[in-house]
């Protein structure tokens, strides 16, 4: 038996699809059954949206708060990535041969 190729679906396609539901306009059982998805992954679609759902009514202002913090770590990491590379790179410069034949 030969394993169907496992498929991918759009945002836009799985948002479609649960809105018709919850919108009346087709039931699970028709979405489900049209769409050959299972049940379970329908679920688990509207669970997602029903969980972000609040996140469209978030204002500009917080947004723009989380987009400016996201940035402000990012640099963080950045510069500390850049702090370690150059630690370790001067790491290998003091390990190589003494003067004095290795002893301190």
């Amino acid at each position: 038996m030969a394993r169907r190729a496992r498929r991918t679906f759009s945002p836009e396609f799985k948002a479609k699809i649960v809105l018709d539901v919850l919108t009346g306009t087709a039931s699970q059982a028709e979405v489900c059954r049209k769409h050959q998805i299972s049940p379970t992954l329908f679920g688990l679609w509207k669970a997602t949206l029903l969980d972000r759902l609040a996140s469209v009514f978030q204002s500009d202002d917080e947004r723009s708060a989380e987009a400016a913090r996201i940035a402000e770590l990012e640099r963080l990491v950045g510069q500390q990535a850049l702090e370690l590379a150059a630690l370790k790179k001067a790491s290998t410069w003091r390990g190589g041969a003494t003067s004095n034949g290795g002893m301190s």
